[in-house]
């Protein structure tokens, strides 16, 4: 999360820092996703982004973490992922869909099977679209919040 803030801040991409700290762009999407990265790569990227190494080393990443992105940082990158996630499946859906009408058409023009497609995945969309809205609030980021404090024992 840390290196994700760090590079979103400079207005960099994943290509641009992976290109500027020598290290593989897939290397970037795991290190950003939370997977430990190792002593070369901690490296790399401290010399980038004009850190001390060996401050973020004692420390460990999760303190780091922790000083320099506040929790509704996270909750952000959270839902923006999520949101990421919505419009890709959005995209195939209608890619998909137009591409089926398309062979229902030119196949069976007299039997219309597409619309199953259509109707089936379309419901899968919209409770995608649900899970990921807050309009109803029904277990969203807000309901989370609420139960994490009442786990916690904290009131609100």
């Amino acid at each position: 999360m840390l290196v994700q803030k760090l590079r979103l801040q400079r207005g960099w991409s994943q290509q641009q820092l992976a290109e500027l700290s020598g290290l593989n762009v897939r290397t970037i999407q795991r290190i950003e996703k939370g997977q430990e990265p190792s002593v070369e790569s901690l490296k790399s990227l401290a010399a980038v982004f004009n850190l001390d190494f060996s401050t973020h080393k004692e420390q460990g990443m999760d303190n780091v973490i922790s000083e320099t992105q506040s929790a509704e940082e996270i909750l952000a990158f959270k839902q923006v992922r999520k949101l990421k996630g919505f419009y890709i499946h959005l995209a195939q859906y209608v890619l998909v869909i137009a591409v089926l009408t398309v062979v229902n058409a030119l196949t069976t023009p007299n039997r219309w099977w597409v619309q199953w497609v259509i109707i089936g995945w379309g419901i899968g969309v919209f409770s995608h679209w649900l899970q990921i809205s807050e309009r109803f609030g029904l277990l969203g980021s807000k309901w989370e919040k609420e139960q994490v404090e009442k786990r916690l024992g904290r009131k609100l």
